[in-house]
């Protein structure tokens, strides 16, 4: 038995015959030409052919993973688009009269090495898109195609990596989970597969090679672990393990439709966490209250350009109304640090998760903004949506957003554009500073949402993106449990609700604390719903109250 280690991206197991997909790459030839002007119009044919394919791509996909991930598709649509890309095509051809195919293969090569060089991991999976773009379009100029060809009998997929097009074009009743060599949890692939809801594992490392097609194979999506030629042994424990996981699934379901109510009668509300529309039918499936946190950086990561009005306004429309009266409450855009999309232009800076991010972003660039507030405003009008502040440390930044928010309620107004000139406006508790003060702020804010995540980093001065002091990173730590018990105290002096929405929230070790405190609603992934509500049907708070509240 040969086992490879990777990183799991979508939870579940796997047993079956490995598929590796042997991607054909024809050979780009450079050769001189004698027509310019006939080579340009033969690239400017190809592109066509392919902004109509990614078109048909996301049409083809929408139904299936949702807006979000199908934007994809769009956003690889404005890649062939760019200026950079094409300016530097026909550069090529013109000016080094050379063939088009070995213009579109250096200009990619070049944009490719560009993003992997960066520092930020969104910006270097990027490389994956600017390969399947430029792949695309060679294959249409050289006639040839790259189409999984699956047997009927379900497999295992491997490959050294699956770009998107790939990915979303995958059968899922032929696919029993995917592997690649190479690959991230950040990748495009990687989120598809989350929304298809297939077993995968990426990262697997350069030992997954052709050469074990067809070897029986068991995948282990929780632990990332792949077993080449199992042993009965293995196959008997993940066999278990999928059984048990199917089991405990149908038990979960048997909450859907029950309240969030302790043994002892104390009630909490369970929301959802999303970062787009794209998986609105796992948090609809878990019985969410609602949407406690809606990530809308997500919009602006997921393109080249800022969107516009229409667009953000049209994401926000589709959540609210497929909430169908249920809370979203919408965090705006919390841009900076290790989220920097290109075309905002954000300084290099020495320490980005304490610099030019978030509200600060958003008091600095009131155009971008107002566009942002005048379409959450608008998409208010149809059900029941908050606004969010990330990052507030000061009670001014409060004030300063209220005052903005007033502007763009009174321009809809003038314009007769319909609205909601009553948003809530609340604020995340992240910032040690947020914590110290929130009796003050809660004088200016609806309601808190704490986030902790960035509070137990700045609170105990570890970066989690290090990896090499991640034993450090203790969101368990008596400082972090004292400064959110500190956060519920203030808040209920003025009347303000309290919520978390960070990883905490859903550390099942820790709600009958949280209960303890009086916390009012936890937001958590989709997926994590229905164990939360098992959890808080099945603890007696009254009983635990007093121990727990004592040790903080």
């Amino acid at each position: 038995m040969i086992t490879l280690k990777g990183k799991g991206v979508v939870s579940g197991t796997a047993i079956g015959r490995l598929f590796f997909y042997r991607r054909t790459h024809a050979a780009v030839k450079k050769h001189l030409i004698a027509n310019p002007e006939q080579e340009t119009a033969r690239f400017w044919e190809a592109q066509k052919r392919a902004v109509d394919q990614l078109q048909e791509l996301y049409d083809n996909a929408l139904p299936t993973v949702g807006q979000a991930s199908a934007m994809i598709f769009h956003i690889h649509q404005m890649m062939l688009e760019d200026l950079d890309f094409t300016d530097a095509v026909i550069r090529i051809v013109q000016e080094e009269r050379m063939n088009v195919e070995y213009a579109v293969s250096k200009t990619a090569a070049q944009l490719a090495s560009m993003f992997t060089a960066m520092d930020d991991p969104y910006m270097q999976e990027r490389a994956a898109d600017v390969r399947d773009v430029s792949q695309r379009i060679l294959q249409i100029l050289m006639n040839t195609q790259n189409k999984i060809q699956l047997p009927e009998e379900p497999v295992i997929l491997a490959a050294k990596d699956l770009i998107p097009s790939e990915t979303v074009q995958l059968d899922p009743k032929k696919v029993l989970a995917f592997v690649t060599s190479e690959g991230s949890a950040n990748s495009h692939t990687a989120i598809l597969a989350r929304n298809m809801d297939i077993p995968a594992i990426v990262g697997a490392g350069p030992h997954l090679q052709k050469g074990f097609h067809g070897a029986s194979t068991a995948v282990d999506g929780f632990t990332g672990e792949v077993f080449l030629y199992p042993d009965t042994g293995t196959i008997r424990r993940i066999q278990q393990k999928q059984d048990e996981y199917e089991a405990h699934r149908r038990a979960l379901q048997e909450h859907v439709g029950k309240p969030n109510v302790t043994l002892d009668g104390q009630t909490i509300q369970i929301l959802a966490n999303i970062n787009g529309n794209a998986n609105l039918h796992s948090v609809l499936e878990n019985d969410a209250e609602g949407i406690g946190l809606f990530r809308s950086e997500s919009i602006f990561l997921e393109r080249d350009a800022f969107p516009t009005e229409e667009e953000q306004y049209q994401l926000y429309r589709s959540v609210v109304e497929a909430m169908e009266g249920r809370p979203v409450v919408i965090r705006t855009m919390d841009i900076g640090a290790d989220k920097t999309p290109d075309y905002f232009h954000l300084p290099k800076e020495e320490n980005p998760a304490l610099g030019y991010r978030a509200i600060r972003i958003c008091l600095d660039r009131t155009d971008i903004f107002k566009t942002q507030l005048r379409a959450i405003c608008r998409a208010a009008a149809l059900g029941h949506v908050s606004l969010l502040l990330p990052m507030v440390s000061s009670v001014w930044e409060v004030q300063a957003a209220r005052k903005i928010v007033r502007e763009v309620v009174e321009e809809l107004e003038r314009e007769n554009i319909p609205h909601a000139a009553d948003v809530q406006l609340g604020v995340m508790i992240e910032t040690p500073a947020a914590a110290l003060i929130s009796d003050r702020l809660a004088e200016y804010a609806d309601f808190f949402s704490i986030g902790t995540n960035d509070l137990t980093q700045y609170l105990l001065a570890i970066d989690r993106q290090n990896h090499r002091i991640e034993p450090y990173y203790n969101p368990h730590h008596p400082a972090v449990l004292r400064a959110i018990w500190m956060v519920v105290q203030n808040a209920r002096k003025h009347g303000v609700k309290v919520g978390i929405c960070g990883e905490l929230a859903g550390d099942l070790a820790m709600t009958a604390t949280f209960l303890a405190m009086g916390i009012d609603s936890l937001s958590v992934a989709p997926p994590l719903i229905l164990p939360l509500r098992s959890q808080v049907r099945q603890t007696d708070v009254g009983k635990l109250r007093e121990d727990i509240l004592s040790a903080l």
